[in-house]
């Protein structure tokens, strides 16, 4: 580049500028930063970038935003998700928001949730609010519910506790058939006494 040459009586930077008129030499100071705490907006975050190839196995955690361009086989827990085109999850997603243009297997719960066009969901939607897209594949129970984060919460606290209304599973001794749908989706019927 072009730089400009010192006039008398002018220093010049360590990078070739010139500062202007310096009565004292000049001293290179540490460079500084100000730390800056995030604030409770997600929306000033960067989102965390699990890339095309990369594959996690385990699940995921986060406070902030997820975009998921490669794999995951596991359960993403975060604030708002966008699942890219060619991403791929093996598990349950819960988020605030959540965009899927890739693959899903497992289920959703999420406030807003859009499927968009190029998406494959095969699993349950909870959600306050549902968008699919014409094209997006979807198999599964959609639910809408007020607040469908809350009800993971309370399903979590009251899982390692006993059930006052709990009565013993009964057994059923009649024969059973495993049956094939065209879609592939299986079913369990039984057959009645003879």
């Amino acid at each position: 580049m072009f730089t400009k040459k010192p006039e008398p009586g002018e220093s010049v930077t360590k990078m070739g500028g010139v500062m202007g008129e310096a009565k004292t030499p000049f001293t290179e100071r540490p460079a500084t930063y100000a730390a800056k705490s995030p604030g409770p907006s997600a929306s000033k975050m960067v989102p965390s970038i699990i890339g095309e190839d990369l594959t996690i196995i385990g699940n995921v955690n986060s406070k902030g935003e997820i975009q998921v361009d490669g794999e995951i086989q596991g359960d993403i827990h975060c604030g708002s998700l966008l699942l890219g085109d060619k991403s791929q999850v093996m598990g349950s997603v819960i988020a605030e928001d959540i965009v899927v243009r890739g693959r899903v297997v497992g289920s959703i719960r999420g406030l807003r949730v859009t499927l968009q066009a190029q998406s494959h969901v095969e699993g349950d939607i909870f959600h306050q609010s549902l968008a699919i897209e014409q094209g997006a594949y979807f198999e599964g129970k959609s639910r809408r519910s007020d607040d469908p984060l809350a009800e993971i919460k309370t399903a979590s606290s009251t899982a390692g506790s006993p059930r006052s209304d709990a009565r013993p599973a009964s057994f059923d001794s009649r024969p059973t058939e495993h049956v094939s749908t065209p879609s592939g989706a299986s079913t369990h019927s039984t057959r009645a006494a003879e």
